[in-house]
């Protein structure tokens, strides 16, 4: 292995105590291959196994923590049935040396539009045809969302896992509640960004007072967040740096930024050309970051960690190629997978339901045409 890439494979200590043995993680990813009741299938397992090995932490794909708030194939975590499925998922990844986090979730105005009860802050639906207008909720509805957090978290801590990742970002409720596009409410949970700022925080700190409560070690709590939104009004990088000061401040183990690209600028930051993440890694304080998007390459990788990124997520790279960090322990980096050959499903054990989103979505997966 070449000496510039030996700084991917340090060890991180958490604050919660927790330690990872290298800097990568796996990005949480929609797969769709859990069952429809929303139990975990052995099929996701063995495509997280496959990609687990080697890493320092699996970030699963959305769990849903109530009955309206998730997605046809994705996990969830809103029911104590479903406990024995997860701890088959967190015991799988942890026997190859992984740390297992449970992101939990719930989509609000995302949902699909065959959800009975599709609901969000405000009546505002999603910017495209044929959007459903979400029902606004009540405010005695949302205490109840804030504690489903909190027994989802539960649940992740009875199946074994090592941490939950509270699911702030990619338009899902919590960012829906922060947002001043989809946040239109005059109480106590919508108007200002202060008042905007409660359900997120109030999330934080029921998951947090739950994992005191229950979890007999140290166990992670992460919190992802995407750092602006495209409509105006909507999240500004002031915003974000406000929400990201306030985060700093509760004691949990990771900011996650969701980008396409870690070396992205932003659009809303007042003249500041810097990447959005140079950017919130300055107000973070000490609250370690995970920077994700394009980061293709070893070099890509090593570069960020260089750029003052302690942990590196990867999404599509390690679908691609399971073996991405082996192969640089091998000083094999020119070998890593850039591109899917179409005979590849088998070989790399990625569920029919992926394979069929990667197959007609043209541009989300580099194809190679020839195979």
């Amino acid at each position: 292995m070449k000496d510039e890439f030996l700084p991917l494979f340090e060890p991180f200590d958490l604050p919660s105590g927790v330690q990872l043995k290298n800097r990568i993680v796996m990005a949480p990813m929609t797969h769709t291959a859990s069952h429809l009741d929303g139990s975990v299938s052995e099929v996701e397992i063995k495509y997280y196994v496959r990609r687990a090995r080697g890493i320092g932490m699996l970030i699963t794909g959305s769990a849903a923590v109530m009955a309206n708030g998730g997605f046809p194939g994705s996990a969830a975590a809103d029911r104590d049935e479903l406990i024995p499925g997860l701890r088959n998922l967190a015991s799988a990844v942890q026997s190859v040396g992984t740390k297992a986090v449970l992101q939990i979730a719930h989509g609000g105005r995302k949902c699909p539009p065959f959800i009975d009860d599709i609901v969000g802050p405000s009546p505002i639906p999603e910017p495209k045809e044929g959007a459903i207008v979400p029902r606004e909720l009540t405010a005695e509805e949302i205490p109840d969302i804030i504690r489903a957090f909190g027994e989802a978290t539960r649940r992740a801590i009875e199946a074994g896992f090592d941490g939950v990742e509270i699911h702030g970002a990619n338009g899902f409720l919590i960012q829906q509640f922060y947002s001043p596009h989809t946040n239109r409410r005059d109480d106590e949970w919508g108007g200002s960004r202060k008042e905007r700022m409660r359900f997120p925080l109030e999330v934080v700190d029921e998951v947090r007072r739950v994992v005191q409560l229950h979890a007999k070690k140290s166990f992670i709590v992460g919190y992802r967040i995407t750092p602006e939104e495209a409509e105006t009004p909507g999240i500004t990088m002031d915003d974000t740096l406000a929400l990201v000061q306030a985060l700093a401040l509760k004691k949990i183990d990771y900011l996650h930024i969701a980008q396409n690209d870690i070396g992205s600028g932003s659009q809303r930051a007042n003249g500041d050309t810097r990447p959005c993440i140079e950017i919130i890694k300055e107000h973070a304080g000490n609250l370690p970051i995970i920077g994700v998007g394009s980061i293709r390459t070893a070099e890509n990788a090593a570069q960020a960690l260089q750029a003052g990124v302690p942990l590196i997520a990867l999404g599509r790279e390690l679908i691609m190629d399971p073996e991405w960090l082996k192969k640089i322990v091998q000083g094999r980096e020119d070998d890593i997978k850039t591109k899917l050959a179409k005979t590849d499903q088998l070989q790399l054990e990625i569920p029919d339901s992926l394979w069929g989103i990667i197959m007609r979505v043209p541009g989300w997966f580099p194809v190679e045409t020839e195979a």
